[in-house]
């Protein structure tokens, strides 16, 4: 145990001592939790009160059974090929709720993008950079946090990748 506690946050408590681990522990106070669950994209940003664009998105898939981080803009969707492609995978499926969990240490709906259990390969989309400020989870389904995301991206140790859905 350290000789000073760290501050009280609305972040998960593994959460807030990942980012005094990482020298962010200014952004605690950023930290914004909310009395209803911000599971969703959807529901992050209405509580934010920001464009759905702007929520970060911490997807966990099993890229030919081995974890991966996949950060995007909470407009989009995934293209698991585009991801299969970028990893020279054979196949690529969503992670089942355990495996997340075990690989990030947190569950479904908080996964923050960086401070995990566990050392995962990360793509982050470049629809992330649409924005000078992205909203994350804090390792609750009840708390985000902003940081801009070139930031985020460097952080979450991510490469740049485009990985997204596009339009048929």
């Amino acid at each position: 145990m350290s000789a000073t506690a760290p501050e009280p946050s609305d972040a998960h408590p593994r959460f807030a001592e990942a980012l005094h681990r990482l020298d962010l522990g200014d952004l605690l106070p950023r930290v914004r939790r909310f009395p209803e669950q911000t599971r969703t994209a959807q529901e992050a940003a209405a509580a934010v009160g920001c464009e759905l664009s702007q929520i970060c998105k911490s997807l966990i898939f099993a890229a030919d059974s081995v974890p991966v981080l996949v950060l995007l803009d909470g407009a989009s969707r995934v293209d698991l090929d585009l991801v299969r492609q970028e990893l020279g995978a054979e196949k690529v499926t969503r992670a089942k709720a355990d495996v997340v969990r075990e690989t990030t240490g947190y569950a479904i709906g908080g996964v923050p993008p960086f401070g995990h259990a566990t050392r995962t390969r990360v793509l982050a989309d470049r629809s992330l950079l649409a924005h000078d400020e992205v909203w994350a989870a804090a390792g609750t389904p009840y708390a985000v946090f902003p940081m801009a995301p070139e930031s985020l991206i460097a952080q979450a140790g991510a490469r740049l990748v485009d990985v997204r859905e596009t339009a048929a």
